[in-house]
Order: structure tokens, then sequence, then C-alpha cells
């Protein structure tokens, strides 16, 4: 790591102890960005990475609401506005009993390359809460969502801070969020992305952060001469990024053969019938363990861990952060595993990362392979201020470019700066270069 990145670590850690996860995120970008600042002295005479690493807005807030029984709860709510650089905030919203300051300035961290990445004029933020979705009634889920808007809608904008869904929040609940918002603010503007179609919502939305990861997996292929046709895959998660990249792979004719939830994972050498899967995630909202009782050919296991000790071609963790450890990493390229492409948020910790690397997989990660979510919700911006509706396949194509000059920047990047193959490096090069440019233009503010 360069001196004045390790500098800047040494402090961040120092001032932030227990963000473990934000340690995590910015260590790895750090470290992939030091021969850029080898080659830019200039950036640390205006301390570009002390402003960089510190949110521009912090904002804590307290969500009261009242449960179907009548009492009352109190959950954290939070929005982390980092970095609008090149735009305005953009980032989503997660639902989660797990979610905490360190956890929402990780996402928010990655969220500012990410975004850079798709080429469009959205900065980085997150937000979210405590709160737990899971066993709420739909009144329950409404009464916590209009809480926790009657605070959130004096921080966004559409020129501002342009919120999407995240772990937890669908459909359902970004209709609850926009609709108080337009009572609050008696204006129908696009606060919130990921909206239903009947109220500026986009087509691909739900698909895109799936779609992208395999569009991205497929042009990386496409360099070396390969394609899907016929390999196995594995996707971690049930949600809408799993489901949607099992559709896109499937379609292009891999096979996927094994997905997980919560609670453990189901695997078929048969493949994984995707309508039973979306029938019992989307329709029936159960756990996956019911999908044994429509396939008798498949198997369930408690755990999610196991998952990825099942032999594949490619791996496609798409659950959560850190789901796949060292030991996890080693498996699978023992099982002769070629790639890693990341649906979920950093699901790889450091020590696998670097194992991947060392071993002649390659990572396409998240920042680069999962930004087909956030590109799309850019793309329903875009139409939301022409006041026009685009064509399913006109989005599918948009997004599709999109993915494919992301793999091909973050390729040049990483080869520019001497670690050809190195997708883990060359997406936080190609994605600070472009931040750093704008911050550099407004000079210190």
């Amino acid at each position: 790591m360069n001196s004045y990145a390790k500098a800047v670590y040494a402090k961040l850690t120092a001032i932030n102890p227990y963000e473990t996860e934000f340690h995590q995120a910015a260590k790895e970008f750090l470290e992939s960005i030091s021969p850029v600042l080898d080659k830019h002295p200039e950036f640390e005479a205006s301390a570009l990475l002390e402003r960089i690493t510190e949110p521009e807005r912090v904002i804590l807030f307290r969500v009261s609401w009242v449960d179907s029984k009548g009492k009352v709860n109190v959950n954290k709510g939070y929005r982390v506005q980092f970095n609008s650089a090149i735009g305005p905030y953009k980032g989503g919203l997660r639902l989660h009993p797990s979610v905490n300051l360190s956890i929402i300035k990780f996402l928010g961290f990655e969220q500012i390359f990410k975004n850079s990445l798709t080429g469009l004029p959205i900065g980085g933020g997150k937000g979210g809460s405590d709160f737990d979705p899971k066993g709420k009634t739909d009144a329950e889920i409404m009464s916590f969502c209009q809480a926790f808007m009657s605070e959130l809608y004096r921080h966004i904008g559409q020129d501002t801070d342009v919120p999407a869904g995240d772990i937890g929040v669908g459909g359902r609940e970004i209709g609850y969020l926009f609709g108080y918002y337009k009572k609050l603010k008696n204006e129908h503007a696009c606060i919130l992305t990921g909206r239903g179609l009947s109220y500026g919502g986009s087509l691909v939305r739900t698909e895109a952060t799936g779609y992208g990861l395999i569009y991205i997996l497929e042009e990386y292929l496409r360099t070396l001469g390969k394609n899907l046709k016929g390999k196995k895959v594995v996707i971690s998660g049930s949600g809408n990024v799993a489901i949607y990249a099992h559709e896109k792979a499937t379609g292009l004719g891999a096979k996927v053969i094994a997905m997980s939830d919560s609670d453990g994972y189901i695997y078929d050498e048969n493949g994984i019938d995707l309508s039973t899967v979306k029938r019992i995630k989307e329709v029936e909202r159960k756990r996956l363990s019911e999908y044994i009782k429509y396939h008798a050919s498949a198997q369930y296991s408690q755990g999610c861990g196991g998952i990825w000790s099942i032999k594949c071609d490619y791996a496609l963790p798409s659950a959560t952060q850190n789901e796949i450890n060292l030991e996890q990493a080693k498996k699978l390229t023992a099982n002769g595993v070629k790639a890693v492409a990341e649906g979920a948020n950093m699901p790889c910790t450091i020590e696998a990362t670097d194992y991947f690397l060392a071993s002649g997989v390659a990572v396409l990660p998240a920042k680069a392979a999962n930004a087909g979510g956030v590109a799309t919700s850019a793309l329903e911006m875009a139409q939301s201020s022409q006041r026009i509706f685009w064509s399913f396949e006109e989005v599918d194509k948009k997004l599709k470019e999109i993915m494919i000059n992301i793999f091909r920047n973050v390729d040049k990047a990483a080869k520019e700066y001497g670690m050809p193959g190195n997708y883990v490096a060359g997406a936080n090069i190609a994605g600070f270069l472009k931040i750093a440019e704008a911050m550099t233009a407004f000079g210190v503010v």
C-alpha cells in the first residue's frame, strides 16, 4: 500500500474504531489505487483521500412506529450521503436487523465507485434501518415505512439524493415510502427508483442487477473466446439478483445447480427450476426449503456456507457481504471454479479475494458486476425527467451496453497500471479516477 494510503487508512481506522465493514471496503480500495497515488502526488497535497473516505453527510434518526398489537416500536434510521462529485447521491435503502453505521458506510463508499463506473451522473450514498420486515404484516410494514419517510423526506430530492431498494426493500416498501413522500411534499417527483410501472417506474429495473451480472460475465468470457453454454453455475441468494441472474444465465445455455436463502441451500444436478423458486419466494414468500416438495431430485441442506463446496464452473455470490471466506475460496478453487462474479456487495472477504487472484481465478468485483441495478435506476431517473417511457427492449439494450463498457473500462485500467486480469484493482482505479477529476476541479469543498 502506498505510504499516503497507509496514513489515511491508519487515521480512518483510529477515528472509526468499530466500523469493521467500512475498514474492509476502504482497505481494498486504498490498496488497489496505490499505483495511481504513486503517479499523482498532487492528490496527497489536496488531501483527496481524506476527503473521499469521509462522508459529506451522515444522517441518523429515530423511527417510531406502531405494530398490529398497538405496541410502539423504535428503530434506528440511517442515510449516509457519501459523495456527490459527479451527481446526486444514489444508493439503496436496506431493511435488516444487521444494519448499523459501519455497514451503511461501507455500502455507501462502494456505491461511489460503482456509480462512477456506470458512466452516468450519479454520486454515492446508502441508507436503511435495523428494522426486520420478516414476519411483519403489510400494515406493520406500511407503518414503519411511513415513519421512516417522515424524517427521510427532509434530506432527499430528485437533484439531491435519490434512494432505491436493497435487501428488505422491494416494490411493496418502495410504494409505501413513495406514497408518503408524495403526501408530505405534495409533489410527484423521482425521489425513489424501483417504483411501480403505474407511478413512474422503469421496465427491467427488477431484473437489472441479475441481468447485468450475467452481461458482464458474458463479456469477460467473450474476450477469452468462451461462453456460458453448458457451464455449471452456483448462485447464492434467492432474491431479485439471484433469480434474474438465473433467468439470464439459463437463457444463455448455462445450468444453475444451486441457490440459497438465509436458512440453507438447494442443490439439483439437473438444474434448479426457476419457476418454482419464483413461486416460493415472490408469491408465497416462503423459505427455499419448500423447493424439495416440488422436486424430489433436489437436495436441501441447512446453513448457507455449504453451497460453496459444490463443484461449478462459475460462482455468483449474490446474498450478502463476506459470504465467501478463505476456506470456502479454497474449496471453490480446488473444485475448478474459473471465475467469481459478485452479485452482492463485497461478498468475498479480502483473504478470499486475494486467494482467488493468486490462484488464477478471475474475480469480477461487485463495484462492476452488480452495477446493473443502479445503472437502470439512473435510466429510470432519465425517463422520469423527460416524462417518457422506454420499452423493455430499449432499457435492456442500454443496460447491456453499460455493463459491456464497464468491463472494458475496468480491463483497460487494470492493464494501464500493470495489473492485467486484476479486475478488482481495475474497477477501483477506473471508478476513482473519474471522482478524483471532478473533486479536483471543484477545489477544496
